[in-house]
């Protein structure tokens, strides 16, 4: 799934998402989180800007993504 701060590639799977790849552009950072087997939450972060992904796997299978300038 594109961003503005990266490319993020996830799996699901056995009702979890898993991470396969998570690449930022230039001039972007990122870091990963999952709390549960179910939801995983990839941040691009820049001086300027965040790029925020999330995969859950329940109730179904669906990522979003939330850009915030500031």
């Amino acid at each position: 799934m594109p961003s503005e701060g990266g490319k993020v590639t996830v799996r699901f799977g056995g009702g979890g998402v898993c991470l396969v790849s998570a690449v930022p552009n230039r001039g972007f950072t990122v870091s990963t989180r999952q709390s549960a087997a179910q939801t995983l939450t990839v941040t691009f972060a820049a001086d300027r800007h965040r790029s925020e992904i999330t995969a859950t796997a329940a109730p179904r299978e669906q990522a979003s993504v939330r850009e915030t300038s500031f």
